[in-house]
């Protein structure tokens, strides 16, 4: 009997710190889902006017790093150098059938995305390497397509990293990223 309550005792002991799991905070940049056609998510179910496909035609997973007070653009994010386009892992695109960005071939696919920022404008990349945290592991050599936007100046600062889309028309829209008071917009057909 003393043998079965030293036992159960130390299996008690060894249950308990076990489940005393700690969990890590939460990250500093949330990480966000944006669509196109945009609201595609919350709209296939509870706006049936609009019509919409079975799929989207592009889904963006990506981190939001906030601004609080420090120099983005040539500060945090370094002019002419490879960017992760957010925080965390690198930013990935499901393409869900082909796309033309700024008038360029981008097939149906899952796709890594990073940027080359520069004062006057940047060059958006689409990358077959897949899960990687942050820009690290970049390697040119999977890149399917590069394509240069000019820099726009928002009105207003913006304060969490952000990308979005806009549906124009049927088949074209535009994919806005946005961060202090730059903008970059690229034209999609679909």
């Amino acid at each position: 009997m003393r043998k079965f309550i030293k036992v159960f005792a130390v299996f008690s002991l060894l249950t308990t710190f076990g489940f005393a799991q700690e969990f890590r905070g939460l990250d500093k940049s949330p990480l966000d889902r944006v669509y196109l056609p945009d609201h595609f998510a919350h709209d296939i179910k509870f706006a049936p006017e609009r019509n919409l496909p079975e799929f989207p035609v592009l889904k963006i997973d990506y981190s939001r790093p906030q601004k609080n007070g420090r120099q983005v653009f040539g500060g945090m994010v370094k002019y002419n150098e490879i960017w992760r386009l957010g925080a965390n892992e690198a930013t990935e695109i499901k393409v869900y059938k082909d796309v033309k960005i700024d008038g360029k071939l981008l097939k149906k696919g899952t796709y890594s995305m990073y940027a080359i920022p520069t004062e006057e404008h940047w060059t958006i990349i689409f990358n077959t390497a897949l899960d990687h945290w942050g820009h690290y592991s970049y390697d040119k050599n999977n890149d399917v397509l590069r394509v240069d936007a000019h820099v726009l100046k928002n009105q207003q600062p913006v304060e969490e990293f952000s990308i979005q889309f806009d549906d124009l028309q049927e088949g074209v829209g535009v994919m806005y990223i946005a961060w202090d008071m730059d903008r970059v917009e690229l034209p999609i057909s679909y």
